[in-house]
């Protein structure tokens, strides 16, 4: 059995699903599948997000698939109603437009808040030198705003503090695969959602879960 995750772009591509699927496999025996989706972009998804989301589980191999997990950069999309401009009012509006759209209860949207580099400013420890102590002072790394989202924060600290710069698909795509999912779960609330609800559809759908 396995998850179907939709994403937007490359990064998410490649670092993913080595990210969801080290948390889960701890936590379910046997394992499951973790298959990775790659959008071109924030509108493609928005455009195509539901009708890819059904085919997948009225599709031949539904059976085999435990749910469709949409993961969307809340910072970035320029579709959300002029009158909402907070980061939860956002979140819940469009994760009710998705998940009215694809009409199915295995599916559910998600949102990194307010993009994935948040979980890697969640861990101090994937960095070295004045880098990891300008990381160590952001306690709560959701909490980094649309105006100066976690990836422009990170990439502003590898200006000034690293030997290269930041870079998504090698520099995060590194980063990522080295983070514990649970310690920056510990950080980032919305991350926690996510981890939680996709254990959850797991063992709703006959996975077993491993006793702690």
């Amino acid at each position: 059995m396995r998850f179907m995750v939709l994403v937007e772009g490359h990064m998410e591509r490649m670092a993913v699903h080595g990210f969801l699927k080290k948390w889960l496999d701890a936590r379910l025996d046997p394992p499951i599948g973790v298959r990775v989706r790659m959008f071109q972009g924030k509108d493609h998804y928005h455009r195509e997000c539901p009708k890819v989301a059904r085919a997948y589980l009225e599709g031949p191999n539904s059976r085999d698939i435990i749910g469709v997990v949409g993961l969307l950069d809340l910072y970035g999309p320029t579709w959300f109603p002029d009158r909402i401009t907070d980061c939860i009012g956002r979140r819940a509006w469009a994760t009710e437009e998705f998940e009215r759209a694809v009409d199915d209860k295995r599916f559910r949207q998600f949102f990194a808040v307010h993009d994935v580099e948040a979980w890697l400013l969640s861990d101090p420890s994937l960095f070295s030198g004045p880098m990891r102590t300008a990381v160590s002072k952001l306690k709560e790394p959701e909490r980094v705003n649309f105006a100066r989202p976690p990836s422009k924060v990170l990439s502003e600290l590898f200006e000034r503090h690293g030997q290269y710069g930041y870079a998504k698909t090698t520099v995060g795509r590194n980063l990522l695969s080295r983070l514990d999912p649970e310690a920056a779960a510990r950080k980032c609330p919305a991350l926690r959602e996510l981890l939680d609800a996709m254990l959850r559809m797991a063992v709703t759908a006959g996975c077993q879960q491993r006793a702690e």
